[in-house]
């Protein structure tokens, strides 16, 4: 119990850094923070405004990029979702997969009930990979090959930082942290799940196409969203996180073979599987 109260801390530490980081300060105090929070985290703002232009710590978290990505012609190349370090990668045993080495989470669990048992079997002895987006990375999250919606699922939870310390001390940490899961299929109708998941200090996470999803508003009940022609193009913009987090994507047993980049860094449009 003690555990589940000291962690229930952590969403509000969340939503009052929030509130922090939308505040407005006057322009000079807000120049040094911003300042400040770019040289202690080593934030590259070479393909973005100078960090003076940014009016609160919030909209410098989720800066635009100034210059549109080239994304790669090939169709069968699957691109990364956000700028990101990919922490963990591999084939999924049976529905297990890793959330750091010797550290596994339940596929199953994480997708909940409200996915269906025959899509739930489609992902078993699948493919999985987990991108670290940190502090200092560009926090905006996109789709990474062309795609239909079919479900949004907003699921609350607790908000435990997604580091490498936290991944090795926390069993089944993305089970237990908010989160909106995505289940999406490809051109040629291959099933992948795209898993959003929410951290300490990550006031909201944001999809383009459904705004009732608000996230770290002290919510308990899930919300399901269902879709019937919602396609997306490779590149589009999905939605932002408003400080560093994590995406799990899974890919249902023979569509892809994914590149051996674990523990590298990757930029949104590049690619980091390949449709088989």
């Amino acid at each position: 119990m003690n555990k589940i109260i000291k962690a229930a801390w952590t969403n509000g530490i969340s939503r009052g850094f929030g509130k922090f980081a939308s505040y407005k300060f006057p322009t000079l105090i807000q120049n040094g923070i911003n300042k400040l929070y770019v040289v202690l985290m080593g934030v590259d703002l070479s393909n973005f405004h100078p960090s003076s232009h940014y009016p609160t710590l919030n909209s410098l978290f989720t800066r635009e990029l100034l210059y549109k990505r080239e994304m790669p012609k090939d169709p069968t190349m699957i691109v990364s979702p956000a700028d990101s370090l990919i922490s963990e990668l591999g084939d999924l045993k049976e529905s297990t997969a890793m959330q750091i080495k010797d550290f596994q989470y339940c596929i199953k669990d994480l997708l909940t009930e409200h996915i269906s048992d025959e899509n739930k079997e489609k992902v078993i002895d699948g493919k999985y990979i987990n991108f670290y987006l940190s502090p200092k990375d560009y926090h905006r999250y996109h789709v990474p090959t062309d795609m239909r919606v079919t479900k949004a699922i907003h699921v609350p939870g607790l908000l435990y930082p997604v580091n490498f310390t936290y991944l090795r001390k926390v069993h089944s940490l993305f089970v237990k942290n908010e989160r909106v899961i995505l289940e999406c299929f490809d051109n040629s109708g291959k099933l992948f799940y795209m898993i959003l998941v929410g951290a300490l200090n990550v006031g909201k996470m944001t999809l383009t196409f459904e705004p009732k999803i608000e996230t770290n508003i002290d919510a308990s009940e899930l919300k399901v969203y269902e879709y019937e022609n919602l396609n997306l193009k490779k590149g589009d913009e999905l939605g932002m996180f408003k400080m560093g987090s994590t995406v799990v994507m899974i890919f249902e047993e023979g569509f892809v073979e994914l590149a051996s980049n674990v523990g590298k860094k990757v930029r949104f449009g590049e690619a980091i599987a390949n449709k088989l």
